[in-house]
């Protein structure tokens, strides 16, 4: 993404923290004295809606949706096999954490991999389904609006990949 990105309403835009939303508006208002640019961004499956001052958008993560060929390089993450970590489930869950609140696709998608697990073969500690479904929650919403799907769809395309089942184009 170029430095010089300016956010439009309209365009889909990713918050490391809160994950796909859409610019509604930009607007101009006077903050002690000086005007400042916001940056409005809704994000639906919150509902909410959050300004960002435009000169700090890219500080605090706001980036444009990842492009097509980023998500081919999410897909054959995805594909891999998982690593077998034997350290302690509290900092790869610290690892993991921090990885799903970077809200980078290929982060994502390994954090996915890993902690991804066959439900007709094993079950997932609770612990490991909620870092998994957060990060499910981060990457199908982008995934979906890259390749123009349903989410639902997306969802079933990330664990298609994970599980082997999915068509490699």
């Amino acid at each position: 993404m170029s430095k010089d990105y300016t956010f439009n309403p309209g365009d889909f835009v990713v918050y490391p923290a809160h994950g796909v939303g859409q610019v509604t508006e930009r607007q101009t208002t006077t903050v002690a004295g000086q005007n400042l640019d916001l940056i409005a961004v809704h994000f639906t499956k919150d509902k909410m809606t959050m300004k960002i001052p435009s000169n700090q958008a890219l500080d605090k993560g706001l980036r444009q949706v990842a492009t097509p060929v980023m998500m081919e390089t999410v897909e054959k993450v995805l594909r891999k096999k998982a690593k077998a970590k034997r350290i302690q489930w509290s900092k790869r869950s610290a690892e993991y954490t921090m990885k799903i609140g970077s809200g980078d696709p290929i982060a994502l998608a390994e954090v996915i991999r890993e902690l991804y697990k066959d439900p007709a073969i094993a079950t997932q500690t609770y612990s490991e389904r909620q870092l998994y479904e957060k990060a499910m929650g981060r990457l199908a919403p982008e995934y979906a609006i890259v390749h123009d799907i349903p989410e639902t769809e997306a969802m079933a395309k990330i664990e298609g990949f994970l599980a082997g089942t999915d068509s490699a184009e």
